[in-house]
């Protein structure tokens, strides 16, 4: 352990001001090297912030050694083992205890951190964090939900994006009053979040059977503003502020998004340095094309919130530079300071007791 690191001065001070972040520094393509820095950061931008930055010493003290100054704010937590991304979750958690991955989750575990966020492997962060930290009260499977740019300038919440790649209706159904709860707590001016089922079409009798029985429970829940299907093409209106579709769906839909903006940016890029006369426009145009690129960008939107666990865990994307990173850790501070799984399990409770007054009914 570096004795520039005071890890009983950061676990005190983390108990008092409940602003204290796990991150696993070895996850993703660029490991601490990207990591650090967008820890560093989130530590300038929060005063009030602490951190665990778990992962191997040797590869991270250095890094730290260049940012002097946040002694009893920063506790180095050395882990030997790194979970590969292409890693069985089963074998990842049968044969790699002292993963820094697992060392993060293992820190919300015990109290001594808020919040994880991981670049890492999604199949082991997932099934990691539902072993060890365990789903809410009246939630059978976490999901994960990211954030979608719209063209009324906020936000649209989907769920899921990955992690159940079937879901039944009940399944469905939960994910749509987690989503409601996230939407309201983090994002400014909803209220009262309008919720949507994606669909292949708006009518009542299309779609597959858990869809249209997930619709059903859906109408019935008083507390909920079910606003009924959605198709793909919709999904950028901002008509909505939560879309639930089962994993395999929406992990589709989110690649083939971030697959189409890089598509469209580059295009535009081509096209603007094919010839003299194009350059010129171009210069004419670039304030309009740097608006375009930071509006779009999907860097900005990092961090998909695993949904449904007793407590907070980020899946940061594997790719994260510094700046997506940083998103990451932001999204998990504004989740720790609205409480939203807490909130989550307060929602999810009152749906259940109403659905079974209902079927007494």
């Amino acid at each position: 352990m570096n004795s520039s690191f005071s890890p009983t001065k950061v676990e005190n001070t983390a108990m008092a001001n409940n602003k204290t972040l796990a991150i696993d520094c070895m996850g993703g393509d660029f490991g601490p090297s990207v990591i650090i820095p967008a820890a560093i950061k989130a530590l300038k931008a929060h005063p009030e912030l602490h951190l665990y930055l778990v992962g191997q010493e040797d590869k991270i003290s250095p890094l730290l050694s260049k940012v002097p100054g946040f002694t009893g704010r920063i506790h180095l937590l050395h882990a030997e083992e790194v979970i590969a991304m292409d890693d069985k979750p089963s074998r990842a958690i049968r044969s790699k205890p002292d993963s820094s991955m697992r060392k993060a989750i293992e820190l919300v575990k015990d109290g001594k951190a808020q919040a994880c966020i991981s670049a890492g492997n999604t199949g082991a962060l997932m099934a990691l964090a539902t072993l060890m930290i365990g789903t809410l009260s009246g939630v059978e499977r976490p999901a994960i939900v990211a954030e979608l740019p719209n063209r009324k300038g906020t936000e649209t919440h989907m769920l899921d994006l990955g992690a159940n790649i079937e879901a039944s209706a009940e399944q469905l159904a939960t994910f749509a009053a987690m989503g409601s709860v996230l939407a309201e707590a983090i994002s400014k001016g909803t209220n009262k979040p309008k919720v949507a089922l994606l669909n292949i079409g708006e009518e009542a009798v299309k779609g597959r059977d858990s869809i249209k029985l997930a619709a059903e429970l859906l109408q019935q829940q008083k507390d909920l503003n079910y606003q009924g299907y959605v198709e793909a093409n919709q999904i950028f209106n901002g008509e909505v502020d939560v879309i639930v579709c089962d994993g395999f769906t929406g992990n589709n839909v989110l690649k083939a998004s971030e697959g189409i903006t890089r598509f469209l940016y580059d295009q535009l890029r081509t096209e603007f340095q094919s010839s003299w006369k194009n350059k010129l426009a171009a210069l004419m145009v670039k304030p309009v094309l740097n608006a375009f690129k930071k509006r779009i960008n999907p860097d900005q939107y990092n961090g998909a919130s695993l949904l449904g666990l007793r407590e907070i865990v980020i899946k940061s994307h594997g790719s994260a530079d510094k700046n997506a990173t940083y998103a990451a850790i932001e999204k998990a501070i504004i989740e720790v300071e609205r409480q939203v799984p807490q909130k989550i399990e307060n929602k999810v409770a009152d749906l259940l007791i109403e659905h079974e007054i209902d079927q007494i009914i």
